[in-house]
């Protein structure tokens, strides 16, 4: 998922360069061989992840006690790989385009679906976990109609017209140029992330239930970092596009500026909510115990996060993705797998897992703060040249 979640990146800058550059055919080409991709991906995920569920379970060494649960949900969750695919690729069209208002509304939708229809399916008719994945999918299903709706009415020159859905050759050709090395990036940290769940999984079920439950809620505070990046990559694209280097500059202080205050923010929030917001999934005072041990660690850190992210997106916008992709993959997966592995056979605590993120947030922070500028500048001297 991570994978062609990066190749979608890649269309995402296409279409943000397109957009800017005021191109309408080359937009056209760039949105319909996005769709196309899409669906062609939607249809393999559904697929590879229902097939494969059990044995990549089984790798990250999941408790005999959870492993039929954790299968069927895999395996519901997959079953709607299409609509969480296309709800992200056609949002992401919207979004490199600049219009982030219709998403949202689309997010929202889902959101209130996604719980109304879980709090019936498992709260009222006891379903059981899987249902959940159902109600998940189903929603984001409902996102995806209604932002591919959109596309296909809306007057101008990003229209999706159904009957011209297919890859052209230089779009695809510049999707993958873009994309590859995000989607290389995203599955390597994403197989990193696999190999540190299966040390957290060496540990008993309630510190992976109190991680699992920490790490949900800290995606409240990740997924505007993720947000501002998306943003920025955006603008520096279009602005890239458009041939405007003195504008991302500006930009990309200002929003590198506005995510890390309000991380700051986020970050001191979660960090003083957690022990409540824990009780509301899982009661258990060791669950809520090592839910709070790991914020404490890695909370007050967001901030490296949110800049690191930030600079990751500014630098894919103007086409540096390989020096984006360099720095998260020596940062956090070398480096970060490498100070787990050895950390947990030397000290078995699961707080060198938990210190470890931030550990790796500001390796990544100098680099990004040297690399990431250095390119942001010399970009804007050599257009402006």
């Amino acid at each position: 998922v991570d994978f062609f979640n990066g190749l979608f990146t890649g269309a995402g800058i296409l279409v943000a360069n397109t957009y800017g550059s005021g191109d309408e055919k080359k937009l056209s080409a760039a949105v319909h061989t996005t769709v196309a991709f899409g669906l062609i991906t939607g249809v393999f995920l559904t697929a590879l992840g229902t097939l494969s569920a059990p044995l990549l379970l089984s790798w990250i060494d999941t408790p005999a006690s959870i492993l039929a649960d954790s299968t069927a949900y895999f395996r519901v969750y997959f079953s709607g790989s299409l609509a969480f695919v296309m709800y992200n690729c056609c949002t992401g069209v919207l979004r490199n385009i600049g219009d982030s208002v219709r998403p949202l509304w689309y997010l929202l939708a889902a959101s209130g679906t996604n719980v109304v229809l879980g709090l019936v399916v498992v709260g009222v008719f006891r379903w059981g976990i899987a249902s959940a994945a159902l109600a998940t999918i189903l929603s984001q299903g409902l996102s995806a109609a209604l932002c591919l709706r959109h596309l296909c009415r809306v007057k101008a020159a990003y229209r999706v017209d159904l009957r011209g859905v297919r890859p052209e050759r230089q779009s695809l050709r510049l999707t993958l140029h873009y994309g590859l090395p995000s989607g290389f990036q995203n599955s390597v940290i994403a197989l990193s992330n696999a190999l540190i769940q299966a040390s957290v999984n060496a540990f008993d079920v309630k510190a992976i239930a109190g991680c699992g439950v920490c790490a949900k809620l800290e995606g409240f505070a990740i997924l505007p970092i993720l947000s501002f990046s998306m943003a920025l990559s955006t603008f520096a694209g279009q602005n890239k596009g458009a041939g405007k280097p003195e504008r991302v500059k500006e930009g990309s202080l200002f929003g590198v500026l506005c995510c890390c205050v309000f991380t700051g923010l986020t970050g001191a929030a979660l960090l003083l909510a957690m022990p409540a917001l824990t009780a509301l999934f899982n009661r258990d005072p060791e669950v809520i115990a090592f839910s709070v041990q790991r914020a404490r660690i890695t909370a007050p850190f967001f901030v490296l996060l949110g800049f690191s992210n930030c600079m990751g997106g500014i630098l894919r916008g103007i086409g540096k993705v390989r020096t984006s992709m360099m720095i998260y993959l020596i940062c956090w997966c070398l480096i970060r797998v490498a100070l787990i592995l050895a950390g947990v056979r030397i000290f078995p605590d699961i707080r060198i897992i938990f210190w470890a993120y931030p550990i790796t947030w500001f390796l990544s922070t100098v680099a990004f703060a040297w690399t990431g500028w250095k390119n942001v500048f010399s970009f804007g001297r050599k257009a402006a040249g």
